[in-house]
């Protein structure tokens, strides 16, 4: 649960991540400003981001700017790219984390509900990246994507509708964007997490008697969830230099979770070696 990469690896590199005031966003950006990085932090509530940028600069001896973005909006974003290079220069990496969701049967959920979620993770995503991708080519300058997405954006999921449309958009785009701008020294990868708890998210997604009657931890073969320090690591490297041949890539990392779910039959771990025992003697009597 220790930082992977050497100190400095980040030295000089100026990183931008949406959502970065709270949740994984926040420790991922934590992580970054030790390996050296520059880091602006954006998302809507400017009151989260002051108090975020604070503490992680004390935390971290770090420079953190706070700017509010609402990344729907297209021109916000291309003012936050704008005063970021007036404070530090040049920017050299977008981590698309900012996130919206509901668990809801999809016939509770108001068109509005739905447009929200696509708005915020698909086009959110797809604006900022847009506008930092464009501004790169214009200057002839090198860049790094890495999005977070989430491991039902290539099987899909009940009960998670609109995120898991945006979250499949949002890999397309990354697996298009790395062949098409690799041309011009562009990366793009994304990471799929399994559960990592946070205090924000994880009680809206997971309340209270739904955490007791799914129990998610039983769906991780490894026994456990996530360390929030394990995906900064993760980030981190995709981020860096260290990953220069890794173009177009999504890694997961859930602790074999999506597996688990995946096979047909995962759901036999359940079955005690007594039951084991009797199905034995019934196969044998045939």
């Amino acid at each position: 649960m220790n930082g992977m990469l050497k100190e400095g690896s980040l030295k000089d590199k100026t990183i931008i991540v949406t959502g970065g005031g709270t949740g994984l966003g926040r420790s991922m950006g934590k992580y970054l400003l030790e390996l050296g990085a520059n880091l602006t932090i954006t998302s809507r509530k400017i009151e989260v981001l002051e108090q975020a940028a604070k503490e992680l600069m004390e935390e971290t001896g770090g420079q953190v700017f706070p700017i509010a973005c609402d990344i729907r909006n297209y021109a916000e974003i291309e003012n936050v790219i704008r005063e970021t290079e007036t404070k530090y220069g040049k920017v050299d990496g977008v981590l698309n984390n900012a996130a919206g969701n509901f668990i809801s049967p999809t016939e509770r959920l108001s068109h509005r509900a739905f447009d929200i979620v696509i708005d915020i993770v698909l086009r959110g995503t797809s604006n900022f990246t847009l506008a930092a991708g464009k501004n790169w080519i214009e200057k002839k300058q090198a860049g790094v994507f890495l999005n977070i997405v989430t491991t039902y954006a290539w099987t899909g999921s009940g009960y998670v509708v609109p995120s898991a449309c945006a979250k499949a958009g949002v890999l397309a785009m990354t697996r298009s964007l790395a062949v098409e701008w690799a041309k011009y020294n562009i990366r793009s990868n994304a990471i799929a997490p399994g559960p990592f708890p946070t205090e924000g998210a994880w009680k809206r997604l997971f309340p209270g008697e739904v955490a007791e009657q799914l129990d998610p931890l039983k769906r991780i073969p490894v026994g456990r969830y996530g360390d929030h320090q394990e995906l900064a690591n993760l980030a981190a490297y995709l981020m860096s230099d260290y990953s220069a041949y890794i173009n177009g890539e999504v890694v997961t990392i859930d602790g074999g979770e999506w597996l688990q779910g995946a096979g047909e039959f995962n759901g036999l771990e359940m079955i005690t070696q007594d039951m084991w025992d009797m199905l034995e003697k019934m196969r044998a009597k045939k």
